[in-house]
């Protein structure tokens, strides 16, 4: 089994990423919470958040829970900084359960996930021939719904108008 071990003097983050605010925690290389603190989800809160993260020290990687959802576009903008971003999964309930539940807390949780070693995939890019397929089969999925309600409608007018009609 091959271990990850991260270098001494880089900063490794982790963000907890929610629809309004992401919670980000700044680890050093043996672990220890060297920071944490709330970012609105804006483009220009993201490059905030990179820069907080940077003032601890040279940013190694960050693990971000959610960047299929609500981390998409601060994932897509470190990876533009050339960052290394990390897709961690939701902490286990046993876990939840043994350390509690915060956002701060699932922060710091997505960091050490990270260093050690147990959140290894990087995120997905969300851009190229892949993404371009997934919104032909949305727009595809749409049209479909729309083009059943409107023969429903055609066939079962939802308003009784006179037999003559």
């Amino acid at each position: 089994m091959t271990t990850t071990t991260a270098t001494p003097g880089f900063i490794t983050g982790g963000v907890d990423t929610h629809l309004d605010v992401h919670v980000a925690a700044a680890l050093d290389h043996l672990g220890g919470v060297l920071g944490t603190a709330s970012f609105p989800t804006t483009s220009a809160r993201y490059a905030q958040l990179l820069e907080w993260l940077q003032a601890h020290g040279p940013v190694e990687r960050i693990g971000i829970e959610g960047t299929s959802s609500y981390g998409s576009g601060l994932a897509q903008y470190l990876r533009a900084n050339g960052v290394s971003v990390i897709e961690v999964s939701r902490p286990s309930r046993q876990v939840r359960r043994r350390h509690g539940k915060s956002d701060v807390i699932d922060a710091i949780a997505a960091a050490r996930a990270v260093l050690a070693g147990e959140a290894r995939t990087v995120a997905k890019s969300h851009d190229g021939a892949v993404e371009a397929l997934r919104t032909l089969k949305v727009l595809q999925r749409s049209a479909n719904k729309a083009r059943v309600v409107a023969l429903n409608q055609l066939h079962n007018p939802s308003s009784p108008a006179p037999d003559e009609v």
